[in-house]
């Protein structure tokens, strides 16, 4: 086990301390930080606190984190479809109905089980169990560029610049609709469906901050082509922003109509640029994953 040892300034307080852990250890997702709550291995000022707890002023918080557990987890020999790798870090082209990483009764299958088979035990450990070697993930059903980690020290950098917001990440998208201007900014907080926990809604009093700044490629008349570029990654951001300003991604049958016309397995959306810096050799580096096949023979079908 070790410990984290943090102690807040005059200026922090009030803020619940998942927040606050969650803005001080971006290498641990906020999920496992609320899990190392709920275990009671947070402590204030020697006693243990609740995820609800407010920091104060100059109190000193003490972090335990737990060692590795032994992986219950199976490789799989699934193929990947890898965009590059070194010793430290591999780029990976997502395909589409497949989850990133397994969870509660789904432990096959998953992305995490093939990048398992592939990097043996070479994959950092930040995010908890489940989780080896993922910095961030995308929904099942969107494609695209993912990043892996090999290293510990490798995935904090990387965590710290997705906190930073200097990954460059680009997104292909077609939605419903006509979209009025060529280019626009969607702003707004994201967090959990005041009633559906399953969704993620526009929640201005507990959402986070959320930028989406998209672009129109091609106009189809009910259906618009454009790439979106993220400032901030909150869970749907994209299909939640689009939506929200009535033109949300096709086929996408959670956050818009449940009609499917072109019977697409979940929405069309695509992670295409993934650009960074290297946490090793200090080089910006940029990939691009190629537009999947039902994507291409979609457009094809509403450019005739």
């Amino acid at each position: 086990m070790k410990t984290l040892n943090f102690t807040t300034g005059q200026e922090e307080t009030s803020v619940r301390i998942d927040r606050y852990l969650a803005e001080k250890c971006p290498e641990f997702s906020r999920s496992y930080l609320q899990k190392l709550l709920k275990e009671q291995a947070v402590f204030v000022n020697g006693k243990p606190v609740k995820a609800n707890y407010k920091i104060q002023p100059e109190t000193e918080i003490c972090l335990e984190i737990p060692d590795m557990e032994p992986l219950d987890i199976k490789p799989e020999a699934i193929p990947l479809d890898i965009l590059y790798e070194d010793d430290y870090l591999l780029v990976v082209n997502k395909p589409k109905g497949m989850v990133v990483h397994p969870a509660a009764g789904h432990t096959e299958g998953t992305l995490v089980n093939a990048v398992m088979a592939h990097c043996g035990d070479r994959l950092s450990g930040i995010n908890g169990v489940l989780r080896p070697g993922i910095v961030h993930r995308i929904d099942k059903d969107t494609t695209g560029a993912l990043l892996i980690c090999k290293e510990d020290s490798v995935h904090r950098d990387l965590a710290e610049q997705l906190k930073e917001h200097s990954i460059k990440r680009r997104y292909r998208a077609i939605v419903a609709g006509n979209l009025k201007d060529d280019e626009g900014t969607v702003e707004g907080p994201i967090g959990r469906h005041p009633t559906d926990r399953k969704k993620m809604a526009i929640n201005s009093k507990n959402g986070k901050p959320a930028v989406t700044h998209y672009k129109v490629l091609e106009r189809f008349g009910q259906y618009t082509y454009i790439e979106c570029r993220l400032e901030t990654g909150r869970t749907h951001q994209i299909r939640v922003h689009m939506t929200s300003i009535g033109h949300p991604l096709l086929g996408d049958t959670v956050y818009g109509s449940s009609k499917n016309p072109f019977h697409l397995q979940g929405q069309t959306l695509h992670a295409m640029v993934l650009g960074f810096v290297h946490p090793v050799t200090g080089e910006y580096m940029e990939f691009t994953a190629p537009l999947p096949d039902y994507f291409l023979k979609l457009l094809e079908k509403l450019r005739k």
